[in-house]
């Protein structure tokens, strides 16, 4: 791999292939990443339709990501011992089905079910940070697998793309459309990707050999950092534009529009985390991430609040709460900060395992996912339960102390963040 690495960055046609890899790599984890999303905007008038309460469009919401996140593991794996050139291919081919046949669904459990094979296209994340990674230097890797990892701003296109179908020919169509769109994906993918047998990692090891990573404190430390800057921001990207038209009262049209100013820097941004944790190194990126988190979440908690005092001249009433102005400032900057944290996640990941990167990556990718899948659900319940849907920013705000708490215990203590003195090895 050493040796592949450097022809990468020494000859010229290499490098080519390079990036043409990475282009077209980004390309088709962007249109997973779209249809991954699609019921964050097609489930508004599906919960409509069916009459379903916040619980049930959780679980609606986050059914892809189930599968999307259960397949990470076996997908890096297949992808160090294959290559990502076919594994991506097959990826591609396998979703398109199911995506069309979404458009034909009726009852609640035809959409779970279907589901949970659009959600397959979710897996690409696994399959494409090693396949691009492997073509750069190892000084370069943290830019490459941000930019492929860019394709998270899918999320975005989506809020940009299914709205204006939905309401033009009816939420049908819109899976309708992303099948079309996934099948010309898969062409141009297998016309410009290359492949490399150098880059291939000889393994006879079992799943279950693999898994065993999970008793490294380091891999469950990284599970538990991007079950928050990637799981946190796919829970977010699902729920926010429902959340809009619920609060403010807003078109979906323009629901979308605002939510997609937390999923496009939370996506496109992360090339930008790649480089700043080349230059700076993972920890000191991912402190800085999990602090602006804390603040941002600690904000968007707060629930809309009327309160009346007392005063001498009688009872006074105030009225505390973001604005839409304000939340969806607050959530720029918290989707720029994720956008960061997933990069550099992984970047202590290209560090600390490089011979094994497809295989933890699926590992962490499974964390993220999951986070994913659950965090929507759990929205649900709190929404159903305590009637604030605010709930949400306080459940996350939790969970971001317990990586703050953790990072301290294990890194900050023994790390200059400001000169990088003294620092012990990313993840040590």
């Amino acid at each position: 791999m050493a040796s592949a690495s450097h022809a990468a960055a020494n000859d010229p046609r290499r490098n080519r292939q390079a990036w043409s890899v990475l282009i077209v790599s980004t390309l088709a984890f962007t249109v997973c990443f779209m249809v991954w999303m699609m019921f964050g905007i097609i489930g508004i008038p599906i919960k409509k339709m069916l009459d379903l309460n916040s619980t049930q469009f959780g679980l609606l919401t986050a059914m892809p990501v189930l599968t999307g996140s259960l397949v990470r593991v076996p997908l890096g794996i297949w992808t160090d011992k294959f290559g990502g050139r076919i594994v991506m291919a097959v990826l591609l081919a396998i979703t398109v089905p199911a995506i069309w046949m979404m458009g034909y669904a009726t009852e609640y459990w035809h959409f779970l079910v279907i589901g949970l094979f659009v959600g397959l296209a979710g897996g690409a994340f696994s399959v494409g940070t090693p396949y691009v990674a492997r073509w750069f230097p190892k000084s370069r890797q943290g830019m490459a697998m941000g930019v492929y990892g860019a394709g998270n701003s899918g999320a975005a296109v989506n809020k940009f793309v299914a709205p204006v179908i939905l309401v033009a020919f009816g939420w049908q169509a819109v899976p309708h459309v992303y099948a079309a769109i996934m099948l010309g994906t898969l062409v141009l993918f297998w016309l410009f990707s290359h492949s490399d047998p150098a880059h291939l990692v000889a393994s006879n090891v079992k799943f279950t050999d693999q898994l065993k990573a999970l008793k490294d404190p380091k891999v469950l430390k990284y599970c538990q950092y991007y079950s928050i800057v990637f799981g946190g921001y796919v829970a977010l990207a699902l729920w926010m534009v429902q959340y809009y038209v619920g609060e403010y009262g807003l078109d979906i049209r323009v629901a979308a529009l605002l939510a997609a100013c937390f999923s496009l820097p939370g996506g496109v941004l992360r090339a930008i985390g790649g480089v700043l944790s080349d230059k700076y190194g993972a920890h000191s990126v991912t402190w800085w991430v999990m602090w602006v988190s804390w603040i941002c979440l600690f904000l968007l908690s707060y629930p809309q609040t009327d309160f009346t005092i007392l005063t001498v001249n009688g009872p006074t009433t105030f009225h505390i709460g973001l604005n839409v102005y304000m939340f969806t400032a607050l959530l720029a900057v918290l989707g720029v900060a994720w956008a960061f944290g997933k990069a550099s996640v992984f970047k202590y990941i290209s560090d600390d395992y490089a011979g094994n990167i497809g295989a933890i990556s699926g590992i962490v990718g499974l964390a993220g996912g999951l986070g994913g899948f659950i965090l929507p659900i759990l929205f649900g319940v709190l929404m159903d339960w305590t009637g604030i849907r605010s709930s949400a920013f306080m459940l996350m705000y939790g969970v971001v102390w317990v990586s703050l708490i953790w990072m301290y215990w294990t890194e900050v203590r023994r790390t200059d963040l400001l000169t990088g003195t003294g620092a012990v090895p990313a993840g040590r």
